[in-house]
């Protein structure tokens, strides 16, 4: 029931509806916009190479299936994320707007099993949408490399969208708690918006050397030098940088060959963060949820 609310919800909201039809139209779309930059690079190789300007080996050839989803990674990092927040926030400003909190509250029912039902309504929610973006991006590949995905090729893809449906769980959290915890519509939505950048943003620039455009990778930021002041900002905000988290694994799980290891420690980060905020979530007493809202 709260499943069939929740999409309910966000099909008749114009800014989640929005944004959701913008990532799954560039999930869609990202096969083919790798396959036109295969495309660019390799003619501008044969011409080269046609000339006796070059002898090197064309770096295009031979590119696993895997690479047509790289691009998947930031789209997941950049509106995925902010899919995640909108929704969180709205399903709890909706609920005190309407103050439908105060009449589900006013029955036997704690505060913490109530949330723990739009948050598992939520996350049901998600895990569909991310199944659809698996299939279209499977789709994509199939089309582009004219042959569909190897069950190994296959298998990692459904692991890029587990891992990408742990990696957003704690923004739709953190979008719940702004929806509770601030006064006005305006404050919910632009609180986790904030803090989003500066996880995403600034703290890996805090940690590492890299450019600003660098975060925009689908692979993680080159590790900080052993010396100075990156070596010791690192240990802190490496951890706290989830973006960058996600990307070191998703770059493993799609044999991205600039990037080795195993995702466990990864997964463990991701999962640690998704249990502190889901354990501050549950703890909102009733006085908060019923707590009025400004528009």
């Amino acid at each position: 029931m709260t499943l069939r609310q929740e999409i309910t919800a966000i099909s008749r909201e114009r800014l989640p509806r929005g944004v959701l039809a913008v990532f799954l139209g560039m999930t869609a779309a990202s096969a083919f916009i790798g396959s036109s930059a295969k495309t660019t690079v390799s003619d501008v190789y044969r011409e080269v190479a046609a000339q006796g300007l070059t002898t090197a080996h064309n770096p295009f050839d031979g590119l696993p299936a895997l690479y047509y989803a790289r691009n998947n990674v930031i789209y997941i990092i950049v509106i995925g994320a902010l899919l995640a927040i909108i929704t969180g926030v709205q399903s709890t400003t909706r609920d005190r707007r309407a103050r439908t909190a105060d009449l589900v509250l006013s029955r036997n029912i704690s505060p913490a099993t109530y949330l723990g039902a739009k948050l598992t309504g939520l996350a049901a929610l998600f895990a569909l949408l991310l199944a659809a973006a698996a299939i279209l991006t499977f789709t994509g590949i199939a089309i582009v490399t004219g042959a569909p995905p190897t069950w190994d090729e296959s298998l990692r893809l459904a692991g890029l969208y587990a891992l990408a449906w742990l990696f957003l769980m704690p923004f739709l959290v953190l979008g719940m708690l702004s929806g509770l915890h601030t006064s006005s519509t305006t404050t919910a939505l632009l609180a986790p918006i904030v803090l989003w950048s500066i996880v995403i943003f600034i703290l890996p620039l805090a940690g590492t050397a890299a450019l600003p455009v660098s975060l925009l990778n689908p692979v993680p930021a080159p590790a900080a030098t052993p010396m100075g002041f990156f070596a010791v900002t690192s240990g802190f905000t490496g951890p706290l940088s989830v973006g960058e988290q996600f990307k070191h694994a998703a770059a493993i799980i799609l044999q991205d060959q600039a990037v080795s290891g195993s995702v466990a420690a990864q997964v463990l980060i991701l999962g640690a963060v998704l249990a502190v905020v889901c354990v501050v979530l549950l703890a909102t007493n009733r006085q908060r949820i019923r707590s009025e809202l400004h528009a």
